[in-house]
C-alpha cells in the first residue's frame, strides 16, 4: 500500500516554538555530571521535537523539556520497526563558540533513510534547525577540552495500527547527550573478531540504512567477538563470506606500503560521515584512496606479508580506532606490531582539529552555531 507525502516540502522552513524547561540543574549539579559522562549515560534537559501527519504535513516544531513519550501497545514502530537515526556532535571552540560537523550531510543520509524504510522524508532545512535549537538552548552541556555534545536525531513511525504497510503518522525528535573524550589516553588498538556465522546486510537490503534493525542484527555477533576476547566484530559480505565489509559500528580502512588507502566500497555498507570525510582528506594530501573489494584471505596474506602496514576502524564516536589484532576461528594475525600506525594518527589529528575550530577548514564542513 502506497502512502503520500505531499506536504513534506511546504514544511521546509518551520519555525520552532522553544519552551525552557522550569527545572534546570544548577551550574554546580551540571559540572558534577560533566566531571565523567561517559558515552550515551547522561542527558540534556531539553529535546526539539516535530510531528507528520498525512493532512498536516510536518508541523508543531518545538524544543521543550525532554520527557517521555506516551506510545499505545499498537505504535507502529512497535510492531514494524519502522525507525532510523542518526549521530553526529557538537564542538565547543577555544573562544568559546560552537561547531557542527558536516550536519548537512547527516540530513542528506536521514533522508535517504526514510527514503528506504518508506517513511516521510524530512526537509533537510527542518533537520538541521532542529539541531541547531538543542544545541543553542543546552549549549552549557558541552564539555570542554575534548568533550563533545553528542546529538541523536531520530522518527519513529507513530500511528496506531496493526497492518503490514507505511505508518502515516511519524515523530521525528533530538535528543542530546554530553560525552568524554571516546578515548582515554588517546586511541588504543582494538581487537577485532571476523563474523563467519552472521552477516550484517545483503545486497538490496538496509545496508546502506542508519536504522536499528541493522544494529540489532549486528548484536548476537558483537557477543560473540566478546567471548572471544575481542573489543569489535566485523562481518564479511552475505554471499561469499569473504569480502571484508564493516564493523558492527564503523567503517574500516587499510593502509599499504605504498602509502595508499584501500576501503570497502559503498551498497551494502553504511555511507559513513567520517568515511567520507577521511577520504577527501586523504586524497586533498595526494594520497591514493581505492574504494575496492578486498578479501579476508588478501587481508591476512597482506598482514603476513608486511604489504599492509595498517588498518583502522572509523565513526562518529570514536573518529579513528587503529586495529592491532584480528581474530578468526580459522586463526588470529597482527597487523604490523599491533600497535597502529602513523597514518591513521595524522588523520585522525586533521580531522579532530577541524572539528574543534584549531585548524583550517578547506572542505567547508564546519557550521557555527554559536
Amino acid at each position: 500500500m502506497g502512502i503520500s507525502f505531499d506536504k513534506v516540502d511546504g514544511s521546509a522552513w518551520l519555525t520552532f516554538d522553544v519552551q525552557p524547561a522550569a527545572n534546570v540543574l544548577s551550574a554546580t549539579d551540571r559540572a558534577a555530571k560533566l566531571m565523567n559522562p561517559g558515552f550515551g549515560r547522561v542527558f540534556t534537559e531539553h529535546m526539539a521535537l516535530v510531528r507528520y501527519n498525512e493532512a498536516d504535513g510536518w508541523h508543531g516544531a518545538r524544543v521543550e523539556s525532554r520527557a517521555n513519550f506516551p506510545l499505545d501497545p499498537a505504535t507502529a514502530v512497535l510492531h514494524y520497526a519502522q525507525e532510523i537515526f542518526e549521530g553526529l556532535k557538537a564542538y565547543k571552540r577555544d573562544d568559546g563558540g560552537v561547531n557542527l560537523f558536516r550536519p548537512d550531510a547527516n540530513a542528506r543520509r536521514f533522508r535517504n533513510s526514510a527514503d528506504r524504510m518508506a517513511m516521510a522524508p524530512l526537509p533537510d532545512p527542518v533537520f538541521i534547525e532542529a539541531v541547531e535549537q538543542l544545541v543553542r538552548i543546552d549549549r552549557d552541556w558541552i564539555p570542554s577540552g575534548e568533550g563533545s555534545l553528542y546529538l541523536r536525531p531520530f522518527m519513529i513511525a507513530s500511528e496506531i495500527f496493526l497492518g503490514v504497510k507505511p505508518s502515516a503518522e511519524y515523530i521525528f525528535a533530538v535528543i542530546a547527550s554530553p560525552v568524554g573524550s571516546y578515548f582515554k589516553g588517546g586511541p588504543a588498538p582494538v581487537s577485532i573478531w571476523v563474523s563467519e556465522n552472521y552477516t550484517r546486510a545483503a545486497v538490496g537490503g538496509t545496508g546502506a540504512v542508519k536504522c536499528g534493525g541493522n544494529y540489532a542484527a549486528s548484536l548476537r555477533a558483537q557477543a560473540e567477538a566478546i567471548d572471544h576476547g575481542c573489543d569489535q566484530v566485523v562481518f564479511l559480505d552475505a554471499i561469499e563470506r569473504r569480502y571484508v565489509e564493516e564493523l558492527g559500528g564503523m567503517n574500516i580502512f587499510f593502509v599499504f606500503d605504498d602509502g595508499s588507502l584501500l576501503t570497502p566500497p559503498l551498497g551494502t555498507i553504511l555511507p559513513g560521515i567520517t568515511r567520507d570525510s577521511i577520504i577527501a582528506l586523504a586524497k586533498a594530501s595526494g594520497t591514493e584512496v581505492r574504494e575496492e573489494l578486498y578479501t579476508l584471505e588478501q587481508w591476512r596474506a597482506d598482514a603476513a606479508s608486511g604489504r599492509l602496514k595498517e588498518a583502522f576502524a572509523c565513526g562518529t564516536a570514536a573518529v579513528i580506532s587503529p586495529i592491532g589484532k584480528v581474530c578468526s576461528a580459522s586463526g588470529d594475525f597482527l597487523i604490523a606490531d599491533g600497535t597502529g600506525g602513523p597514518m591513521a594518527t595524522a588523520l585522525r589529528k586533521q580531522l579532530v582539529d577541524i572539528q574543534y575550530g584549531r585548524a583550517p577548514d578547506p572542505h567547508n564542513w564546519i557550521r557555527k552555531v554559536l
